[in-house]
Protein backbone atom coordinates (compact mmCIF):
# COMPACT_ATOMS: atom_id res chain seq x y z
CA UNK A 1 0.00 0.00 0.00
CA UNK A 2 2.51 2.52 0.91
CA UNK A 3 4.56 1.45 -2.52
CA UNK A 4 1.41 2.05 -4.31
CA UNK A 5 1.54 5.79 -2.84
CA UNK A 6 5.23 6.47 -3.50
CA UNK A 7 4.14 5.54 -7.37
CA UNK A 8 1.48 7.87 -7.27
CA UNK A 9 3.56 10.64 -5.76
CA UNK A 10 6.07 9.55 -8.54
CA UNK A 11 3.39 10.07 -10.78
CA UNK A 12 2.14 13.01 -10.16
CA UNK A 13 5.81 14.75 -9.37
CA UNK A 14 6.36 13.89 -13.36
CA UNK A 15 3.41 15.29 -14.82
CA UNK A 16 3.92 18.49 -12.74
CA UNK A 17 7.57 18.49 -14.45
CA UNK A 18 6.49 17.75 -17.70
CA UNK A 19 3.96 20.40 -17.17
CA UNK A 20 6.76 22.89 -16.22
CA UNK A 21 8.84 21.88 -18.71
CA UNK A 22 5.78 22.43 -21.19
CA UNK A 23 5.30 26.08 -19.66
CA UNK A 24 8.90 27.04 -20.34
CA UNK A 25 8.62 26.49 -23.35
CA UNK A 26 5.77 28.76 -24.13
CA UNK A 27 7.11 31.32 -22.53
CA UNK A 28 9.11 34.02 -24.82
CA UNK A 29 11.18 36.60 -24.74
CA UNK A 30 11.23 39.92 -25.68
CA UNK A 31 13.90 42.93 -25.70
CA UNK A 32 13.09 46.43 -25.47
CA UNK A 33 15.19 49.14 -25.99
CA UNK A 34 14.88 52.19 -24.20
CA UNK A 35 13.46 50.78 -21.14
CA UNK A 36 15.02 52.30 -18.20
CA UNK A 37 12.45 53.32 -15.44
CA UNK A 38 9.18 51.70 -13.75
CA UNK A 39 7.44 54.91 -15.93
CA UNK A 40 9.03 53.01 -19.31
CA UNK A 41 7.61 49.55 -17.53
CA UNK A 42 3.90 50.93 -17.29
CA UNK A 43 3.96 51.73 -20.70
CA UNK A 44 5.18 48.08 -21.86
CA UNK A 45 2.27 46.58 -19.39
CA UNK A 46 -0.35 48.66 -21.31
CA UNK A 47 0.44 47.23 -24.77
CA UNK A 48 1.02 44.03 -23.56
CA UNK A 49 -2.44 44.10 -21.58
CA UNK A 50 -4.22 45.75 -25.05
CA UNK A 51 -3.13 42.05 -27.19
CA UNK A 52 -4.39 40.26 -24.14
CA UNK A 53 -1.11 39.06 -23.66
CA UNK A 54 0.03 37.66 -20.79
CA UNK A 55 3.19 38.29 -19.23
CA UNK A 56 5.85 39.24 -16.66
CA UNK A 57 8.17 41.96 -16.44
CA UNK A 58 11.72 40.23 -15.60
CA UNK A 59 14.24 43.25 -15.71
CA UNK A 60 14.35 46.47 -17.21
CA UNK A 61 14.84 45.96 -21.25
CA UNK A 62 13.27 42.43 -20.93
CA UNK A 63 9.83 40.76 -20.86
CA UNK A 64 8.84 37.61 -20.96
CA UNK A 65 5.32 36.75 -22.43
CA UNK A 66 3.33 33.32 -22.00
CA UNK A 67 2.32 32.84 -25.46
CA UNK A 68 4.15 33.12 -28.79
CA UNK A 69 3.74 36.24 -31.18
CA UNK A 70 1.85 36.59 -34.17
CA UNK A 71 3.51 38.16 -36.73
CA UNK A 72 -0.16 40.59 -36.58
CA UNK A 73 0.73 40.84 -32.56
CA UNK A 74 4.69 41.74 -33.11
CA UNK A 75 4.09 44.90 -35.39
CA UNK A 76 0.71 45.95 -33.30
CA UNK A 77 2.99 45.78 -30.04
CA UNK A 78 6.13 47.87 -32.40
CA UNK A 79 4.00 50.31 -33.05
CA UNK A 80 2.29 50.72 -29.81
CA UNK A 81 5.94 51.02 -27.85
CA UNK A 82 7.32 53.62 -30.41
CA UNK A 83 4.19 55.47 -29.41
CA UNK A 84 6.08 55.42 -26.09
CA UNK A 85 9.60 55.96 -27.10
CA UNK A 86 10.41 52.24 -27.40
CA UNK A 87 11.71 50.08 -29.34
CA UNK A 88 10.59 45.94 -29.71
CA UNK A 89 14.59 44.85 -30.88
CA UNK A 90 15.44 41.56 -32.36
CA UNK A 91 18.89 41.95 -33.32
CA UNK A 92 21.30 39.52 -31.50
CA UNK A 93 23.84 42.30 -31.28
CA UNK A 94 21.68 44.79 -30.80
CA UNK A 95 19.94 43.28 -28.03
CA UNK A 96 23.32 42.19 -26.09
CA UNK A 97 24.18 46.06 -26.18
CA UNK A 98 20.80 46.77 -25.07
CA UNK A 99 21.85 44.53 -22.29
CA UNK A 100 24.91 46.18 -21.44
CA UNK A 101 23.49 49.64 -21.22
CA UNK A 102 20.99 48.23 -19.11
CA UNK A 103 23.10 46.20 -16.67
CA UNK A 104 25.15 49.88 -16.32
CA UNK A 105 21.69 52.11 -15.90
CA UNK A 106 20.17 49.14 -13.17
CA UNK A 107 23.68 49.34 -11.24
CA UNK A 108 24.30 53.16 -11.18
CA UNK A 109 20.40 54.71 -11.06
CA UNK A 110 18.26 51.90 -9.39
CA UNK A 111 20.94 50.12 -6.86
CA UNK A 112 21.98 51.52 -3.25
CA UNK A 113 25.01 50.39 -3.34
CA UNK A 114 27.70 49.81 -6.46
CA UNK A 115 29.79 46.41 -6.26
CA UNK A 116 33.51 46.29 -4.82
CA UNK A 117 34.21 44.49 -7.37
CA UNK A 118 35.76 45.62 -10.69
CA UNK A 119 32.46 47.06 -13.44
CA UNK A 120 34.26 44.38 -15.94
CA UNK A 121 33.75 41.75 -13.91
CA UNK A 122 30.53 42.20 -12.71
CA UNK A 123 29.14 43.26 -16.41
CA UNK A 124 31.06 39.71 -17.67
CA UNK A 125 29.18 37.48 -14.68
CA UNK A 126 25.99 39.35 -15.20
CA UNK A 127 25.73 38.77 -18.98
CA UNK A 128 27.61 35.61 -18.86
CA UNK A 129 30.09 36.82 -21.72
CA UNK A 130 33.40 37.05 -21.64
CA UNK A 131 34.30 41.06 -21.17
CA UNK A 132 36.61 41.35 -23.97
CA UNK A 133 34.31 40.66 -26.51
CA UNK A 134 31.74 42.78 -24.73
CA UNK A 135 33.69 45.55 -24.91
CA UNK A 136 34.74 44.91 -28.79
CA UNK A 137 31.21 44.32 -29.06
CA UNK A 138 29.86 47.93 -27.32
CA UNK A 139 32.84 49.88 -28.89
CA UNK A 140 32.28 48.76 -32.57
CA UNK A 141 29.01 49.34 -32.18
CA UNK A 142 28.18 52.47 -29.86
CA UNK A 143 32.38 54.46 -31.02
CA UNK A 144 32.40 54.59 -27.19
CA UNK A 145 34.04 52.46 -25.11
CA UNK A 146 32.16 51.02 -22.16
CA UNK A 147 34.13 52.49 -19.36
CA UNK A 148 32.99 56.00 -21.16
CA UNK A 149 29.58 54.69 -21.19
CA UNK A 150 29.89 53.98 -17.49
CA UNK A 151 31.59 57.83 -16.25
CA UNK A 152 28.87 59.56 -18.21
CA UNK A 153 26.20 57.21 -16.25
CA UNK A 154 28.27 57.86 -13.21
CA UNK A 155 28.33 61.66 -14.08
CA UNK A 156 24.76 62.09 -14.24
CA UNK A 157 23.95 60.32 -11.04
CA UNK A 158 26.02 62.51 -9.32
CA UNK A 159 24.05 65.69 -10.98
CA UNK A 160 20.62 63.67 -9.30
CA UNK A 161 22.68 63.71 -6.25
CA UNK A 162 23.45 67.18 -5.98
CA UNK A 163 20.46 68.05 -6.97
CA UNK A 164 18.65 66.53 -3.99
CA UNK A 165 21.46 68.36 -1.41
CA UNK A 166 21.31 65.35 1.01
CA UNK A 167 24.75 64.56 0.15
CA UNK A 168 27.72 66.74 0.90
CA UNK A 169 30.35 66.15 -2.21
CA UNK A 170 32.72 63.93 -0.49
CA UNK A 171 29.54 61.50 0.66
CA UNK A 172 28.80 61.35 -3.63
CA UNK A 173 32.56 60.63 -4.32
CA UNK A 174 32.70 57.97 -1.98
CA UNK A 175 28.89 56.23 -3.01
CA UNK A 176 30.00 56.64 -6.71
CA UNK A 177 33.81 55.11 -5.70
CA UNK A 178 35.84 57.87 -7.07
CA UNK A 179 39.08 57.81 -5.22
CA UNK A 180 38.72 60.97 -4.05
CA UNK A 181 36.68 64.54 -4.66
CA UNK A 182 39.25 65.53 -7.05
CA UNK A 183 39.20 63.08 -9.14
CA UNK A 184 34.59 62.93 -9.19
CA UNK A 185 35.40 67.08 -9.61
CA UNK A 186 37.93 66.49 -12.81
CA UNK A 187 35.49 64.00 -14.71
CA UNK A 188 32.49 66.51 -13.69
CA UNK A 189 34.06 69.51 -15.13
CA UNK A 190 35.50 67.32 -18.42
CA UNK A 191 31.70 66.47 -19.15
CA UNK A 192 29.66 69.05 -17.98
CA UNK A 193 31.94 72.18 -18.75
CA UNK A 194 31.63 72.49 -14.87
CA UNK A 195 32.61 71.96 -11.06
CA UNK A 196 30.15 70.42 -9.42
CA UNK A 197 30.25 73.38 -6.85
CA UNK A 198 29.19 75.50 -9.59
CA UNK A 199 26.55 73.28 -10.87
CA UNK A 200 24.98 73.40 -7.70
CA UNK A 201 24.49 77.15 -7.10
CA UNK A 202 22.73 77.06 -10.94
CA UNK A 203 18.92 77.89 -10.94
CA UNK A 204 18.58 75.64 -13.80
CA UNK A 205 20.03 72.46 -13.19
CA UNK A 206 20.17 70.47 -16.43
CA UNK A 207 19.91 66.91 -16.47
CA UNK A 208 19.24 64.62 -19.00
CA UNK A 209 17.21 61.48 -19.51
CA UNK A 210 18.98 58.36 -18.84
CA UNK A 211 18.30 56.60 -21.94
CA UNK A 212 19.82 59.83 -23.77
CA UNK A 213 23.72 59.49 -21.35
CA UNK A 214 26.61 58.13 -22.96
CA UNK A 215 24.86 58.47 -26.59
CA UNK A 216 26.33 60.67 -29.50
CA UNK A 217 29.17 61.26 -27.33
Amino acid sequence: MNCGRYRAKAEYALVDGLAAVSYLKLLMKLYIKYMVSTRCKMAVKAELKKLGLHFIVVDLGEVEVMEALSSEQQAALKVGLLNSGLELMDDKRAVLIEKIQNVITQLIHHSDELPKMNYSNYISEKLNYDYTYLSNLFSEVKGITIQQFIIHHKIEKAKELLCYEELNLTEISFKLHYSSVAHLSNQFKKITGLSPSLYKKLKDKRRNPIEEVGNGI
